[in-house]
């Protein structure tokens, strides 16, 4: 493992988010030595941060084992599928109620940033982008509970969204939908912005459905 350049980030945040970019996979081990010096800090903050991703769901941790990336069943990734995609509906219809001129305007910048990703094939960035999206969807929103159950399961979407990327036509598609999303929101159309969000996740949901079944064949 390479050595991360800031020493002092924060071991949790630094892990959280190398297993949401696939940096670290399903079913990884993960060294405490080797995270030690990747992170630039001691055994013990590993370990509190390992503790941290357990109680969080994002890894394993097994006595005498050590700790590997999490492998996150079909069922359990339908459940937290249908789980977000409720939840992001709701505040994509909130968010089109609340909307002003300027949040629009962010909207659109953050999209042109997520077809500029595509664009460039840079797919860590493009999922990212997707993420700051609905990061602002939720901030205009401003539905405090939805956001912060959405938030638990941010890192598994993510997750789930980088494998959709395997499968063919999904990335044109999904901007097709994104742009749905932002227009019906600029537009101040809380149905119409609630069923695009519901048809963007249901898709994702087919999307990663049938690159699992490809990888179980």
């Amino acid at each position: 493992m390479a050595r991360v350049s800031k020493r002092h980030a924060d071991p949790v945040a630094r892990l959280r988010k190398a297993i949401e970019t696939g940096h670290f996979l399903p079913g990884q081990r993960l060294p405490e030595l080797e995270l030690a010096e990747w992170l630039g800090v001691n055994r013990v903050n590993v370990k509190l941060a390992l503790g941290k991703l357990d109680q969080e769901g994002l890894v394993e941790v097994e006595r005498n084992k050590g700790a590997r990336v999490r492998v996150i069943s079909r069922e359990e990734a339908v459940e937290i599928l249908q789980t977000f995609a409720s939840l992001e509906t709701l505040i994509a219809r909130n968010a089109a109620a609340k909307a002003t001129a300027s949040d629009g305007e962010r909207l659109k910048g953050i999209l042109a940033a997520v077809q500029k990703a595509q664009a460039e094939e840079d797919y860590v960035e493009y999922s990212q982008q997707i993420n700051r999206l609905h990061a602002e969807i939720r901030r205009i929103a401003a539905h405090a509970t939805a956001a912060r159950i959405v938030a638990t399961l941010n890192v598994q979407i993510a997750r789930f969204r980088l494998q959709t990327l395997l499968f063919p036509g999904r990335i044109k598609q999904s901007i097709q939908e994104l742009k749905e999303i932002v227009d019906a929101i600029c537009a101040a159309d809380g149905v119409r912005a609630g069923k695009a969000m519901l048809e963007h996740l249901n898709n994702m949901g087919k999307a990663l459905e049938q690159n699992l079944t490809q990888i179980d064949a």
